[in-house]
């Protein structure tokens, strides 16, 4: 079984595993205690903050531990909001933001700065959204579905330029190197690089306006209350001076097994697109998405092959609804896998799941019926789910000449497979509309026009769902 999946968890680093044994021996007490167990607690607790802060690049008593790196992200939100209170409520994110950051500034006003269709968020698309009440900026170091690595640096000189603060959520990134760049404040969770689920990191730097929300504590700077976890705190720090030391013989190995899946998917299956950056990228991390594919059956096809991926196609999601970095991307959500290969992965590994990936994709496009190879055939080839209709399209074509599919009650990618049927059906210049109440078409639709070279027309709302209309080019 090869796990394949190190951006949602990574496997406990040994070193964590000896450190958190260690730990619950000799840092079980109370570190605020002057006694002498306490007084090893706290050497125990002081000596992880300052190897937490050393692989951060801030200063011991500028970082704090926190129950998680979610509870970090929304106590540096809700925190520098606070500080910041008096200049505005306006918080900028970019629209690739893990949703813990997306969620938290949803209790502001929120302003949401796009990215190409590589995931990449511009330092001029966030200095044009800066406004005289933007109380703080949030930009990832790197995304955690497509592995886009954002140009923290830049950003920061937009920010410090202006007076805003900068929130860096670093969770992917951190166990790969520092965040470069002038930040103020950065959030990371041990879960991400090897150590023990259940520690965050918050750092704030000197000089950044910082209030801390709820009820007063006086552990961890008043920022993180509660009784601290020691022995996966001490875990925790261990295993990031551990994989830092790792870390760059690692991302170069990784790298070229990274850059095998990239180019060879494409190759042995058709109708697939990469997505993320081709260079600004993890090390680790690739994504691409399967045309006329349904996740989870992909999913599930590749765990019964004894590999273990992750996706953020719709219906792999307990809401429904594509992933929102894909979304925001402008790229196919339908059939997303994301792999992110653990350390010590060898080329074994990635050879065995090359070699199982197209059966388990054509598996799963023959059970939904889904049209073989790309290009269109012509009509009687397929048989329409809808009936020709009368429906205005809004091109000002003859309404005569579109062909209604009704896809109503149904998920993607059906409504792709049922518009690729059909577009033989009618003649080059004429008209498909795809009915539709799956959020996912919206984005799965536009998409597989740019990978079919043909025409994206336009959505209009129907009596239900929606009513998105294709001319055929080709």
């Amino acid at each position: 079984m090869s796990y394949f999946d190190m951006a949602s968890a990574a496997p406990l680093h040994p070193v964590a595993r000896q450190a958190l044994i260690a730990a619950l021996d000799e840092g079980w007490a109370d570190p605020a205690r002057l006694y002498r167990e306490g007084r090893r607690a706290r050497l125990l607790l002081d000596a992880a903050r300052e190897a937490a802060a050393d692989a951060v690049g801030c200063r011991p008593d500028e970082l704090v531990f926190t129950p998680s790196g979610t509870r970090a992200v929304h106590s540096a939100v809700s925190g520098a909001m606070a500080g910041r209170r008096r200049t505005g409520r306006q918080v900028v994110v970019s629209a690739v933001e893990h949703s813990s950051v997306l969620h938290a500034a949803q209790a502001y006003e929120q302003v949401t700065v796009g990215v190409d269709r590589s995931g990449l968020v511009a330092a001029d698309d966030v200095r044009a959204a800066l406004r005289q009440d933007t109380a703080l900026v949030c930009v990832q170091s790197a995304n955690h579905e497509v592995g886009t690595v954002q140009p923290v640096a830049e950003v920061a000189a937009v920010c410090r330029a202006a007076g805003v603060p900068l929130l860096v959520d670093a969770a992917q990134s951190l166990g790969w190197g520092p965040v470069e760049g002038d930040w103020s404040l950065l959030t990371a969770s041990a879960h991400k690089w090897g150590g023990p689920p259940g520690v965050g990191l918050l750092a704030v730097r000197k000089g950044t306006r910082f209030a801390p929300q709820g009820p007063a504590d006086e552990r961890e700077s008043g920022r993180a209350p509660g009784f601290e976890n020691l022995p996966a705190i001490v875990a925790a720090a261990a295993s990031l001076r551990a994989v830092r030391e790792e870390a760059e013989r690692e991302a170069a190995r990784l790298s070229v097994l990274v850059d095998r899946i990239r180019a060879r998917v494409p190759r042995l299956v058709p109708d697939v697109e990469v997505v993320g950056h081709a260079t600004l990228r993890l090390p680790h991390l690739v994504t691409f998405s399967c045309l006329y594919v349904d996740g989870e059956a992909l999913l599930t096809g590749l765990d019964r092959a004894g590999f273990s991926v992750s996706s953020g196609s719709s219906c792999t999601s307990s809401t429904l609804t594509p992933s929102h970095v894909l979304k925001a991307m402008g790229v196919l959500s339908e059939g997303n896998v994301r792999v992110s290969l653990p350390p010590g992965t060898v080329a074994e590994d990635v050879e065995g799941f090359l070699d199982v990936l197209p059966g388990v994709v054509a598996e799963v496009r023959s059970a939904l019926g889904a049209p073989a190879g790309g290009a269109v055939q012509d009509a009687g080839t397929a048989a329409a789910s809808g009936t020709p209709g009368d429906a205005d399209t809004g091109t000002g074509a003859d309404p005569d000449t579109a062909l209604v599919v009704d896809s109503l009650g149904t998920l993607c990618p059906i409504p792709v497979i049922d518009l690729a049927r059909v577009i033989g059906d009618v003649p080059v210049g004429g008209l498909v509309t795809v009915l539709s109440d799956d959020e996912a078409a919206r984005l799965d639709i536009p998409a597989w026009c740019a990978m079919r070279e043909q025409e994206y027309v336009g959505e209009r709302p129907a009596e239900r769902g929606t009513a998105y209309t294709v001319r055929r080019r080709v």
